[in-house]
Parts: structure tokens; C-alpha cells; sequence
């Protein structure tokens, strides 16, 4: 069922991302969030690996309930014996005799506990002892039997524990598959965003640098005019360096970046000469606040996320085997109740006087196999039993050291999941806190640079007519870099923050309308 996931998956990515392709340059890979997030969820190696686990589960389902499957049984033997004879009533030197027996049943294992069973047993005899009344000697016998326990494997969720396990099992690897997207989808919608603060990042590096090296040239002409003395050069030019070498370390972002995303994505194992092409984000990130209630947050959590939800499965599984656990301390009272015909025939021998003493034959009334098989499919011969079977072993002690267990496991889930649910809390509170810090960030931010946009402006205009320095110029356009690229990352903060909360909240999935196509592969149904 898996493999259904990863070509439904497969399939319908393929066709989306079959635009996805375009390049703005012949060595640039144009690349918007969804389109990443859908590549990272086509190629990466890791949900390639975290998949099979759900068809593993799904299999120890099927065998689980194989347990309810019924049993046929076949059995034939046949038996030649000779012996020396030691009484005048046997042969008169050795004792012979041929059997056959053959049997056949089907068993049948009931979801109460019983188990009912239908036999046929035949056989044939054939002997060269004396005074024999039928020989050779046809039986066949026709039997029902049930078996029912009362106390101990007594009901339908005791013998169904196995299949109930193994459902809730499956349906756990499913949860952490759920998770392992979640946290997948997140990681490539971090790194999209990282690219995309650090390419912003080496664009204002590279207009601060401009605006430097500006000033270092019109500081040169100035010079040569006689208008402003050489020293004011200086502090120019160290400027200039000081911006060349913030130029080097946001280049090493964006690549550093850039690898870290095409390694999310897998992309060489989709493009060709992945290594050197350039990742171009398209999406900007968004300043859209969005409202946000602590106790809602909570109750999506609550709903959504994957591993509380397995945590739960798992406990139904404690649950379980406590119960089946403390069930095995009762004794192992069973009913028990059987129904059979039999059927005989054969050649019937006549003798003298109809006396078998005398040992004078005098003919054979023929019979066959089939007569011994009508008279037990006709019930000629009809008998039954009825019988209850008390037991109870004296190492039932080691039963209730595995009731024990089952209790202390059951307990210790409990606690974990109420310890999980504090987590989950303690998660929710920090990341809508989180989110609302970065929108105000954002908007404190902007308008820091606002306003050290308006500072560099006026202070240029005064070193215009020369009421200003170099000094307080090359200040305020560190001071307006510093403050785009404060507000850059705080937008970019924000945006992640989003995601994080999505993360938490378990709903990251259904924001980026991945769940449909994973309930259309028919794997995963309560995303």
C-alpha cells in the first residue's frame, strides 16, 4: 500500500512540477515555496525510507488476521503386521492384518475462543484371524466438535487482540510517517526562507557598497579640485573594505544556503548538474498578520498532531494488553461438546449354525466401503457428549508477573501521554508568542528603516553644502544597511515562526495541500 502512496505522490507531483522547470537563466533554477516543498516531498531520500514503514505495518495486519482463517487437515496410513500366533482362536502359524486409515478435517477458530472442527475418519481392516464376524472391515465415522473457554480467552477483544495490535500499529507508522512529512515540509520551508533572507542580505551588502564606493569616488574628485583635504579619503576607502569583506560573507550564506536546500530537495537526482546551478526563490516573504488564539491553537494541536494521536494509539494498545493480561490470571474453564456417527461395513462372514465357534464358513454376504460412509452422512448411528474441563496451572504465577508488567506499562504511557500534552502546550504558548514577537519585530523594524532612510537623505543633503562629513555620511548608510537587513530578518523570522506554529499545530499538511494527495494514494485517511 505504500508503493501506492509513493506513485500516487510521484504521479501527481510530476505533472504539477513539470512547469517548475522554467529557468531564468540556462544555470538558474526559478523556484517558488510550493514548488520547493512539493520537489523536497518527490525526492527526499529520508520519506523514501520513512514510506515502506507503513506497508510493513499493514502486512503484519494481514497476518494477524490469518489467525481466523480455517484450518484443513488431511491423513492417510497404512499398516501391514505379521506375527507368530500363541493361541488356537488366531491363525494357525501367523497372524496377519492390513489397515488403512485416512482422515480429513477443517477447523475453524471462532472470535469467541471456541473452536469448532468437522472430521471424517475411515479405515479398513483386513485379517486372517478367526472367528471373525466382518472381515475385511470398513468404519467411517462423521464428528462435530466445539470447544468453547468461559473464563480465561473467554471473548471477541481477548482473540482479537493480535489484529487489534497490529490495526493500531499500522495506524501509528502511518501518525509518524504524518510526522516525518510535517517536519520534512517545515525544514524545506525554513531553508527556502534562509535562501531568501540571504540573497536579500547580499543585495543590500552590494548597494552599501555602491553608495561607498560612490562617495570614495566623488571624495577623489573633491581632492583633486582642492576642495576637501586628503584625509577625509581614508575613512572612505576602510569603509569600501569593511563592505567588501560583509560582500564575501553573505556570497558564503547564499551558497551555503543553496547547498542546504538542493540537498532537502535531492534535486541531482532530478536535474542534471544540480551543483552548479543557481536556486532563484520567487516567493517573497509576507508582513500579513494573522489572529491568532492561544486556546484555538491549542485545540488544533490537540486534534491534529500526529504523534499525540500515536501516543493515544499506543495507549489503546496498553490498554489492551492490560486487559488480556489480567484475563490470564483466571483458571481455564472450558466447555466442551462433541457430536459423531459412525458407520460399519464389510463382508459379512456366515458360519455353520450362525455359531463363529465352529470355524465352518459357509459363505459371504458382500459389503463395501460406501455403505460404512452412508450410514454415517445419514446419522444412523447418533451420539454425543457434553463436558465442562477445569484447570489451573501452578505457574500461573508467571501470569501475574505479566499482569504486572502490563499494568506498569500501561501506567507509564499515561504518564507520557500527559507529560506530551504539557510539551504540546508549552510548544503552542511559545510559538503563537513567537509569531506575534516577529510581526511586531517586523513592523518596530520598518520603521527603523524608515527612519534611517530619512536621516541618510538629510544628512546628505547637508553634506551637500558642506555642513557634513564623510564620517557621519558612511554612519548612516551603515546604520540604513544595518536597519534593512534588521527588517529583512525579522519578516523572514515571522514567516518561519508561521511555520513553526503550523508544525506544532500538526496542520502543515492540510496549509500546503499535500493531504489530499496522500488520501488519494488511499494510505493516510485522518490527515
Amino acid at each position: 500500500m505504500a508503493r501506492k502512496i509513493q506513485g500516487g505522490l510521484i504521479a501527481f507531483i510530476f505533472f504539477i512540477s513539470l512547469p517548475l522547470l522554467a529557468q531564468k537563466e540556462e544555470n538558474a533554477l526559478s523556484l517558488s515555496l510550493e514548488e520547493c516543498i512539493l520537489k523536497t516531498v518527490k525526492n527526499n531520500l529520508g520519506l523514501a525510507v520513512e514510506i515502506i514503514t507503513p506497508e510493513i505495518a499493514d502486512i503484519s495486519v494481514s497476518l494477524a488476521n490469518e489467525k481466523f482463517m480455517p484450518a484443513l487437515t488431511f491423513n492417510y496410513n497404512k499398516q501391514d503386521t505379521s506375527s507368530a500366533s500363541y493361541s488356537f482362536l488366531d491363525a494357525s502359524e501367523t497372524v496377519s492384518t492390513l489397515q488403512d486409515n485416512y482422515s480429513v478435517q477443517i477447523s475453524q477458530l471462532i472470535p469467541t475462543g471456541g473452536d469448532f472442527s468437522i472430521s471424517l475418519y475411515s479405515n479398513m481392516t483386513d485379517t486372517n484371524r478367526r472367528f471373525q464376524s466382518i472381515n475385511p472391515r470398513y468404519g467411517s465415522t462423521l464428528r462435530f466438535t466445539f470447544s468453547q473457554p468461559l473464563l480465561k480467552d473467554f471473548g471477541f477483544k481477548m482473540n482479537r487482540r493480535e489484529i487489534i495490535v497490529a490495526q493500531n500499529n499500522r495506524d501509528i507508522s502511518e501518525k509518524n510517517f504524518t510526522k516525518t512529512l510535517e517536519d520534512t515540509i517545515y525544514i524545506a520551508e525554513n531553508a527556502y526562507w534562509n535562501l531568501v533572507y540571504s540573497i536579500e542580505n547580499l543585495k543590500v551588502r552590494r548597494q552599501s557598497l555602491k553608495l561607498a564606493r560612490e562617495l570614495l569616488e566623488k571624495n577623489k574628485a573633491e581632492i583633486e579640485a582642492g576642495t576637501l583635504p586628503p584625509i577625509e579619503i581614508l575613512s572612505a576607502e576602510a569603509d569600501v573594505a569593511t563592505r567588501e569583506a560583509d560582500i564575501l560573507e553573505a556570497e558564503a550564506m547564499v551558497k551555503n544556503n543553496e547547498d542546504l536546500i538542493k540537498i532537502i530537495m535531492n534535486l541531482p537526482a532530478e536535474v542534471e548538474n544540480a551543483e552548479a546551478m543557481r536556486i532563484d526563490p520567487t516567493d517573497s516573504p509576507s508582513v500579513a498578520i494573522k489572529e491568532l488564539s492561544l486556546e484555538e491553537a491549542l485545540l488544533v494541536a490537540m486534534k491534529n498532531r500526529p504523534d499525540l494521536q500515536a501516543t493515544m494509539l499506543d495507549l489503546r494498545n496498553k490498554e489492551l494488553n492490560f486487559s488480556y493480561a489480567r484475563n490470564q490470571l483466571f483458571p481455564d474453564l472450558r466447555l466442551q461438546a462433541s457430536y459423531w456417527s459412525p458407520g460399519i461395513s464389510g463382508d459379512q462372514i456366515l458360519y455353520e449354525g450362525g455359531n463363529a465357534l465352529t470355524g465352518n464358513i459357509i459363505g459371504k454376504i458382500p459389503g463395501g466401503s460406501s455403505d460404512a460412509l452412508k450410514d454415517a452422512f445419514n446419522f444412523k448411528y447418533k451420539n454425543w457428549s457434553v463436558g465442562l474441563t477445569l484447570s489451573y496451572p501452578l505457574n500461573n504465577i508467571l501470569s501475574r508477573a505479566s499482569y504486572t508488567q502490563a499494568r506498569l506499562n500501561l501506567d507509564q504511557t499515561k504518564l507520557r501521554l500527559k507529560n506530551q500534552e504539557q510539551q504540546i502546550f508549552l510548544e503552542i504558548k511559545t510559538a503563537v508568542r513567537t509569531v506575534q514577537t516577529n510581526h511586531q519585530r517586523s513592523k518596530a523594524y520598518k520603521v527603523a528603516r524608515e527612519l534611517a532612510q530619512k536621516k541618510l537623505e538629510a544628512e546628505e543633503e547637508k553634506f551637500k553644502v558642506g555642513l557634513s562629513t564623510n564620517y557621519f555620511i558612511l554612519q548612516y548608510q551603515r546604520d540604513l544597511a544595518n536597519a534593512q537587513i534588521m527588517e529583512l530578518k525579522a519578516v523572514v523570522d515571522y514567516n518561519i515562526s508561521l511555520a513553526h506554529l503550523k508544525r506544532v499545530q500538526g496542520i502543515g499538511l492540510k496549509k500546503q495541500n499535500i493531504t489530499w494527495i496522500i488520501e488519494k494514494a488511499g494510505k493516510i485517511d485522518s490527515l
